[in-house]
């Protein structure tokens, strides 16, 4: 899963240090919200609201905006009723498969951009269930081991109960069973562990190797389909070049 590895670094990295904070907040601020439509609001007894608000410290958002977003979901605001939840999924150049997670408040409107935007850059939106099968659900860590052993913390994630660990310039992404998420990275933060994120992720079974000549455009409409307010994750089977990720990093 080496090119899912690389990719998630490189989307993070760019969500770190991107500067629409703005539309990043907006998207933590719906899935907080969507969290406590279906569990409520208190985190101890609502594990997505749970990961939603450290996902949303992990990312600076003010502890007040987090507060403001639960109680908006409480009062049942008109907002928070619209919202859908809804999985598309599609091919992209080089055959790429992509599964897109989206919170919607006009589901005809999100659908009709998307096609659009598959459809320009060289992919097309495809019909439920034709990628989601080469995907299944895990927890990820990804850990900054800049100043610390890789090799280390490895060893930490997999006596916490990791699954899989990756090691890759300085990170450590560490994949673990949706429902050792919150354990794992309890584990690692109490011993003292960077963490940068912690997720549930939909990681691909198998990867496929992208062709140089269409790898630029692949990325060109992963990162497009990031930006858009109305997606929450974008997930993809693809494998880069590592020529082309690091061009695209830069």
């Amino acid at each position: 899963m080496a090119g899912h590895s690389r990719w998630s670094q490189i989307k993070r990295h760019k969500a770190l240090m991107d500067a629409r904070r703005g539309q990043l907040f907006t998207k933590l601020v719906r899935e907080i919200m969507v969290a406590v439509r279906q569990g409520g609001g208190n985190p101890d007894t609502n594990p997505r609201l749970r990961l939603a608000i450290q996902k949303a410290k992990d990312n600076n958002m003010p502890a007040e905006n987090i507060e403001r977003a639960i109680k908006k979901a409480l009062g049942q605001d008109d907002e928070v009723k619209k919202l859908e939840e809804v999985f598309y999924e599609g091919y992209g150049p080089g055959g790429i498969a992509i599964l897109l997670h989206v919170l919607t408040d006009n589901r005809k409107r999100t659908s009709s951009l998307l096609r659009h935007l598959f459809t320009t850059n060289g992919g097309n939106l495809g019909e439920s269930g034709c990628v989601s099968w080469l995907f299944e659900q895990k927890g990820v860590i990804l850990v900054d081991a800049s100043d610390s052993d890789p090799e280390e913390v490895a060893l930490k994630a997999i006596d916490a109960g990791a699954e899989d660990v990756k090691l890759d310039e300085g990170s450590v992404e560490i994949h673990t069973k949706p429902e050792d998420l919150e354990k794992v990275r309890a584990e690692l933060a109490a011993q003292g562990v960077k963490i940068i994120s912690a997720e549930l992720s939909m990681l691909p079974k198998t990867t496929l190797q992208v062709e140089e000549k269409v790898a630029p455009q692949a990325l060109r409409l992963l990162e497009e389909l990031e930006k858009l307010e109305e997606v929450q994750q974008v997930f993809t089977n693809a494998e880069f070049p590592n020529k082309v990720l690091e061009s695209s990093s830069r």
